[in-house]
């Protein structure tokens, strides 16, 4: 049996129109886009074979353009795989380039984090500049707010309405 020349391509580039109609309808209809999102997913990573495909935004805005209860029952997306990764865009769309940023260490809080940021300090050798301390502000002393019981311009309350229960204090207040 004859084998073909396997040929190593850095990028390789195909388009594919996508049925999404069979994979939504599965799922309530309040799910169709976001189902219609991982049946394109799963799709290009079987035909791609590949685990990490990204989904471009403009496929994504067209999958969500009509909510989430009607997404397109097809999509043509044109795809790119580059050495790590799936691209996945629309086919009249140019290709920007991405810059893959290797995910740094969170830094830790409380008492492991403080050990952490004092091992990097022994290492690098550069002493961090020390915090100086800043000496307690002084409080200002708060001033005593007059109470409204204490003002003697007291605004009278409005007269009630006819046929409503008073209390002892409406009475009092029209009393004048």
């Amino acid at each position: 049996m004859a084998t073909k020349p396997v040929t190593a391509t850095k990028n390789q580039e195909r388009k594919y129109v996508i049925p999404l109609r069979k994979e939504f309808n599965k799922v309530p209809g309040y799910k169709k886009s976001s189902k219609a999102v991982k049946a394109i997913r799963n799709f290009v990573a079987k035909h791609m074979k590949t685990e990490d495909v990204r989904i471009g935004k403009e496929v994504n805005l067209h999958i969500w353009k009509h909510g989430r209860k009607n997404p397109p029952a097809k999509v043509e997306v044109k795809v790119i795989k580059e050495d790590e990764f799936v691209r996945v865009q629309l086919p009249n769309l140019a290709f920007e380039k991405t810059i893959i940023r290797k995910k740094s260490e969170p830094k830790k809080s409380g008492l492991a984090g403080k050990l952490q940021e004092k091992v990097a300090e022994l290492k690098s050798d550069k002493p961090k500049e020390e915090k100086k301390e800043e000496a307690p502000k002084k409080e200002a002393p708060k001033k005593e707010t007059p109470k409204a019981e204490d003002k003697k311009e007291a605004k009278p309350k409005a007269a009630p309405k006819p046929g409503t229960k008073q209390t002892k204090s409406a009475q009092q207040v029209r009393s004048y």
